[in-house]
């Protein structure tokens, strides 16, 4: 398989499980061809969930060794990096399907993308994608279009299983091998915020959209319905504001759901051409 044609396929997939309508899907900004001849051959790749200078020195001495064709990472460098945030417009759409007005969700939206914006600015954006080039290596990451394939997996899932008590949730989740993986390393799911004995009422799967959206989106959650979320991950500063709201919130785990969702994204893939994947920074290549 084409390098061009991986990517393609990447992007057609996430496309195809986009919590929006489709016609308002933009191109993925978190997700790029990184560095590399897009007609090169790819047989061989190693995929990590956070590739940086040390993992690409590491996959150049396995090229030299075994050979190698490509490295992906799931969390965006360079200028996928650089304007992630723009992959945030699509929790306006998920927030106005559990019936926050858009107004509302778009404004809320605006203020902490621009927030995150300003949080990327600075950073060091080219420093891994310098590395893959002068190490003469194939680079690219796919963020969003995998994130999508978590969340609506997710979300069938639970629809699906019906859990009643919040610790039901758990009990559904610890049955999917990336998460029962997790837990044998002690970062499996978990809940931080309610009773596991609660009713779980209606739920919020929060697990595409670039990164956490707005801290001041779950009073709203609370007045639409919501009861509960279930989160890859939730920073200090939302977690304080999620308590005020009475909201239970589950764990599901950040590394285990980024695995999760490239490995459903790469069976899609395979089912074109296998490949030959090495398993690096996190990740854990299971097959369905």
């Amino acid at each position: 398989m084409k390098l061009s044609r991986l990517y393609t396929k990447v992007i057609q997939f996430g496309r195809e499980r986009d919590p929006r309508n489709k016609t308002r899907i933009n191109s993925y900004a978190d997700t790029a061809l990184l560095y590399g001849n897009p007609d090169t051959e790819i047989k061989k790749m190693m995929v990590g969930i956070d590739i940086e200078v040390g993992e690409l020195l590491l996959a150049d001495k396995i090229r030299r060794e075994e050979g190698l064709d490509l490295v992906i990472s799931h969390h965006p460098e360079g200028r996928a990096h650089a304007a992630f945030y723009e992959v945030m417009q699509l929790q306006v759409d998920m927030l106005i399907k559990v019936g926050i007005s858009k107004r509302v969700a778009q404004e809320l939206l605006n203020e902490r993308k621009a927030e995150v914006e300003r949080k990327v600015l600075p950073g060091n954006h080219m420093r891994a994608v310098d590395a893959a080039r002068i190490l003469d290596l194939p680079f690219m990451c796919a963020h969003t279009p995998a994130d999508n394939h978590a969340s609506s997996f997710i979300q069938e899932l639970l629809k699906k299983e019906k859990p009643k008590k919040v610790e039901d949730i758990l009990d559904i989740l610890n049955e999917v091998p990336e998460y029962k993986d997790a837990k044998t390393n002690l970062s499996g799911p978990r809940i931080i915020l309610g009773s596991p004995k609660r009713a779980v009422g209606k739920i919020f799967v929060e697990m595409t959209g670039g990164t956490e959206g707005s801290k001041e989106v779950f009073d709203k959650m609370y007045k639409v319905g919501i009861r509960t979320l279930v989160s890859m991950h939730l920073s200090e500063e939302h977690f304080k504001k999620v308590r005020n709201a009475n909201l239970n919130v589950v764990i599901a785990g950040h590394i285990s759901s980024d695995t999760l969702g490239l490995n459903l994204l790469l069976d899609r893939i395979e089912k074109e051409e296998k490949l030959e994947i090495i398993n690096c920074s996190g990740f854990r290549r299971i097959r369905r």
